[in-house]
Protein backbone atom coordinates (compact mmCIF):
# COMPACT_ATOMS: atom_id res chain seq x y z
CA UNK A 1 0.00 0.00 0.00
CA UNK A 2 1.02 3.63 -0.72
CA UNK A 3 -0.01 6.51 1.49
CA UNK A 4 0.22 9.92 -0.17
CA UNK A 5 1.18 13.01 1.38
CA UNK A 6 -0.97 16.22 -0.01
CA UNK A 7 -2.42 19.02 1.23
CA UNK A 8 -5.60 19.86 1.69
CA UNK A 9 -7.46 20.46 -2.08
CA UNK A 10 -4.79 18.43 -3.43
CA UNK A 11 -6.11 14.62 -2.50
CA UNK A 12 -8.18 14.45 0.44
CA UNK A 13 -7.05 10.69 2.00
CA UNK A 14 -8.61 8.59 4.45
CA UNK A 15 -6.45 10.87 7.08
CA UNK A 16 -6.43 14.32 7.86
CA UNK A 17 -3.92 15.89 9.97
CA UNK A 18 -4.68 19.72 10.96
CA UNK A 19 -1.65 21.57 12.27
CA UNK A 20 -1.89 25.17 13.58
CA UNK A 21 1.33 25.06 15.90
CA UNK A 22 1.21 28.77 16.94
CA UNK A 23 -0.73 27.62 18.77
CA UNK A 24 -3.84 25.69 18.53
CA UNK A 25 -2.84 22.29 17.95
CA UNK A 26 -0.25 22.75 20.69
CA UNK A 27 -2.41 23.94 23.07
CA UNK A 28 -4.70 20.99 22.27
CA UNK A 29 -2.36 18.15 22.38
CA UNK A 30 -1.08 19.61 26.04
CA UNK A 31 -3.96 20.15 27.08
CA UNK A 32 -4.84 16.13 26.94
CA UNK A 33 -1.00 15.41 27.68
CA UNK A 34 -2.26 16.78 30.93
CA UNK A 35 -4.95 15.28 31.82
CA UNK A 36 -8.80 17.26 29.94
CA UNK A 37 -11.03 15.13 29.20
CA UNK A 38 -11.87 16.59 25.76
CA UNK A 39 -11.56 19.48 23.44
CA UNK A 40 -14.61 21.17 22.05
CA UNK A 41 -13.47 23.23 18.95
CA UNK A 42 -16.15 26.06 18.18
CA UNK A 43 -16.02 28.07 15.36
CA UNK A 44 -16.84 31.78 16.88
CA UNK A 45 -16.75 33.25 20.45
CA UNK A 46 -20.56 33.38 20.68
CA UNK A 47 -20.87 29.71 19.63
CA UNK A 48 -17.90 29.03 22.15
CA UNK A 49 -20.11 30.78 24.83
CA UNK A 50 -23.48 28.96 23.78
CA UNK A 51 -21.57 25.81 23.99
CA UNK A 52 -20.30 26.48 27.21
CA UNK A 53 -23.99 27.21 28.52
CA UNK A 54 -24.78 23.23 27.58
CA UNK A 55 -21.23 22.17 29.33
CA UNK A 56 -21.43 23.32 33.23
CA UNK A 57 -17.62 23.40 34.31
CA UNK A 58 -15.83 23.20 31.29
CA UNK A 59 -13.30 25.31 30.59
CA UNK A 60 -13.78 28.06 28.03
CA UNK A 61 -10.72 29.01 26.29
CA UNK A 62 -9.20 30.85 23.27
CA UNK A 63 -7.83 33.53 21.40
CA UNK A 64 -8.82 36.78 19.04
CA UNK A 65 -5.69 38.56 17.26
CA UNK A 66 -3.73 36.16 19.53
CA UNK A 67 -5.41 37.68 23.19
CA UNK A 68 -8.12 35.88 25.30
CA UNK A 69 -11.53 37.42 24.33
CA UNK A 70 -13.23 39.08 27.33
CA UNK A 71 -15.21 36.70 30.08
CA UNK A 72 -13.18 33.63 28.83
CA UNK A 73 -11.40 31.17 31.36
CA UNK A 74 -7.97 31.20 29.53
CA UNK A 75 -6.05 32.38 26.15
CA UNK A 76 -4.59 30.28 23.73
CA UNK A 77 -1.16 29.63 25.87
CA UNK A 78 -0.24 26.49 25.71
CA UNK A 79 1.09 26.81 28.90
CA UNK A 80 -1.63 27.87 30.27
CA UNK A 81 -2.95 24.35 30.34
CA UNK A 82 -1.36 22.36 33.01
CA UNK A 83 -2.38 19.20 34.89
CA UNK A 84 -3.43 21.50 37.85
CA UNK A 85 -5.72 23.61 35.81
CA UNK A 86 -7.44 21.57 32.87
CA UNK A 87 -7.22 17.38 34.40
CA UNK A 88 -10.87 15.85 34.17
CA UNK A 89 -12.21 18.77 32.47
CA UNK A 90 -13.46 20.04 29.35
CA UNK A 91 -12.11 22.74 27.55
CA UNK A 92 -14.03 24.68 24.66
CA UNK A 93 -11.82 25.98 22.31
CA UNK A 94 -12.03 28.76 19.78
CA UNK A 95 -9.09 30.49 17.95
CA UNK A 96 -8.43 32.60 15.05
CA UNK A 97 -7.41 30.00 12.25
CA UNK A 98 -6.82 26.66 14.14
CA UNK A 99 -10.69 25.78 15.49
CA UNK A 100 -11.92 26.85 12.01
CA UNK A 101 -9.45 24.48 10.02
CA UNK A 102 -10.54 21.10 12.40
CA UNK A 103 -14.39 22.33 12.11
CA UNK A 104 -14.00 22.70 8.16
CA UNK A 105 -12.63 19.28 8.35
CA UNK A 106 -15.52 17.65 10.45
CA UNK A 107 -17.20 15.71 8.28
CA UNK A 108 -13.44 13.34 7.36
CA UNK A 109 -13.85 9.83 9.17
CA UNK A 110 -10.62 10.33 10.54
CA UNK A 111 -8.98 13.41 11.75
CA UNK A 112 -5.90 13.96 14.06
CA UNK A 113 -4.62 17.28 15.34
CA UNK A 114 -0.61 17.29 14.08
CA UNK A 115 2.01 19.68 16.31
CA UNK A 116 5.97 20.05 16.04
CA UNK A 117 5.39 18.26 19.93
CA UNK A 118 3.76 15.10 18.27
CA UNK A 119 5.18 15.20 15.11
CA UNK A 120 6.59 11.50 14.90
CA UNK A 121 3.48 9.85 16.69
CA UNK A 122 0.71 11.69 14.88
CA UNK A 123 2.87 10.56 11.68
CA UNK A 124 2.98 7.35 12.82
CA UNK A 125 -0.56 7.05 13.95
CA UNK A 126 -1.47 8.25 10.25
CA UNK A 127 0.42 5.69 8.75
CA UNK A 128 -0.69 2.97 10.43
CA UNK A 129 -4.37 4.33 9.68
CA UNK A 130 -3.58 4.97 6.65
CA UNK A 131 -2.78 1.52 5.38
CA UNK A 132 -5.77 -0.04 7.19
CA UNK A 133 -8.26 2.16 5.28
CA UNK A 134 -6.18 1.76 1.99
CA UNK A 135 -6.00 5.48 1.43
CA UNK A 136 -3.81 8.26 1.91
CA UNK A 137 -3.01 11.08 4.17
CA UNK A 138 -3.61 14.91 4.04
CA UNK A 139 -2.01 17.45 5.88
CA UNK A 140 -4.35 20.79 6.35
CA UNK A 141 -2.36 23.94 7.32
CA UNK A 142 -4.53 26.10 9.27
CA UNK A 143 -2.02 29.24 8.53
CA UNK A 144 -2.70 32.49 9.55
CA UNK A 145 -6.27 33.95 9.09
CA UNK A 146 -6.41 31.91 5.82
CA UNK A 147 -2.82 32.78 4.45
CA UNK A 148 0.46 30.58 4.26
CA UNK A 149 2.17 30.20 7.48
CA UNK A 150 6.01 29.34 7.77
CA UNK A 151 5.60 27.03 11.65
CA UNK A 152 2.47 25.32 9.40
CA UNK A 153 4.53 24.17 6.47
CA UNK A 154 7.62 23.36 8.23
CA UNK A 155 5.82 21.01 10.95
CA UNK A 156 4.10 19.02 7.53
CA UNK A 157 7.79 18.68 6.97
CA UNK A 158 8.53 17.24 10.39
CA UNK A 159 5.20 14.84 9.96
CA UNK A 160 6.05 13.53 6.27
CA UNK A 161 9.84 12.87 7.77
CA UNK A 162 8.51 10.35 10.43
CA UNK A 163 6.39 8.46 7.36
CA UNK A 164 9.15 6.60 6.14
CA UNK A 165 10.27 7.01 2.18
CA UNK A 166 9.77 3.51 1.41
CA UNK A 167 5.90 3.21 1.53
CA UNK A 168 4.87 7.10 0.92
CA UNK A 169 4.26 8.51 -1.99
CA UNK A 170 4.51 12.05 -1.53
CA UNK A 171 2.92 15.51 -3.36
CA UNK A 172 5.14 18.22 -4.38
CA UNK A 173 3.72 20.28 -1.89
CA UNK A 174 4.39 17.70 0.53
CA UNK A 175 7.90 17.53 -0.88
CA UNK A 176 8.75 20.80 -0.24
CA UNK A 177 7.25 20.87 3.37
CA UNK A 178 9.53 18.24 3.97
CA UNK A 179 12.91 20.00 2.25
CA UNK A 180 12.11 22.45 4.61
CA UNK A 181 11.87 20.67 7.48
CA UNK A 182 14.79 19.10 6.86
CA UNK A 183 16.36 22.73 6.32
CA UNK A 184 15.46 24.43 9.59
CA UNK A 185 15.62 21.42 11.90
CA UNK A 186 18.28 22.62 13.36
CA UNK A 187 17.90 25.69 14.51
CA UNK A 188 14.17 24.96 14.91
CA UNK A 189 13.42 27.72 16.92
CA UNK A 190 15.02 30.02 15.82
CA UNK A 191 13.78 29.38 11.97
CA UNK A 192 10.26 29.94 13.24
CA UNK A 193 11.15 33.01 15.07
CA UNK A 194 11.74 34.36 11.32
CA UNK A 195 7.57 33.89 10.43
CA UNK A 196 5.32 36.70 10.84
CA UNK A 197 2.89 35.24 13.00
CA UNK A 198 5.61 33.92 15.91
CA UNK A 199 6.97 37.67 15.40
CA UNK A 200 3.72 38.92 16.22
CA UNK A 201 3.45 36.75 18.99
CA UNK A 202 6.61 37.70 20.76
CA UNK A 203 5.69 41.25 20.35
CA UNK A 204 2.20 40.52 22.37
CA UNK A 205 4.76 38.86 25.35
CA UNK A 206 4.13 35.01 23.87
CA UNK A 207 8.09 34.05 23.49
CA UNK A 208 7.92 31.54 26.21
CA UNK A 209 4.66 30.32 24.20
CA UNK A 210 6.58 30.50 20.93
CA UNK A 211 9.88 28.17 22.26
CA UNK A 212 7.78 25.74 23.89
CA UNK A 213 5.48 25.02 20.41
CA UNK A 214 8.73 24.10 19.20
CA UNK A 215 9.95 21.51 20.79
CA UNK A 216 10.02 19.12 18.48
CA UNK A 217 8.39 15.43 19.92
CA UNK A 218 7.83 16.20 23.09
CA UNK A 219 4.52 14.39 23.67
CA UNK A 220 3.01 11.07 22.54
CA UNK A 221 -0.64 12.10 22.41
CA UNK A 222 -2.38 12.36 19.20
CA UNK A 223 -5.67 14.14 19.57
CA UNK A 224 -8.39 12.52 17.39
CA UNK A 225 -11.67 14.97 16.11
CA UNK A 226 -14.59 12.77 16.11
CA UNK A 227 -18.22 13.62 16.63
CA UNK A 228 -17.36 17.39 17.68
CA UNK A 229 -15.38 16.47 19.86
CA UNK A 230 -10.97 16.24 20.31
CA UNK A 231 -9.93 13.45 22.59
CA UNK A 232 -7.13 11.43 22.98
CA UNK A 233 -6.14 8.63 20.50
CA UNK A 234 -2.97 7.58 22.21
Amino acid sequence: MVAKAAFEGVERGAVIVVIDVLRCSSTIVASLANGASSVIPAETVKEARKFRESHPGSILAGERGGLKPKGFDQGNSPLEFTSKTVAGKSIILTTTSGTKALIRSKKAEWVLVGALLNAKRVAEKSLDIAQKEKGGISLTLAGTKGGFSLEDFICAGAIIENLGDEEVRLSDAASAASLSFRGARDRLYENILKGQHAQNLVRLGFEDDVEFCCRLDYSSVVPIYRNGVITSLS
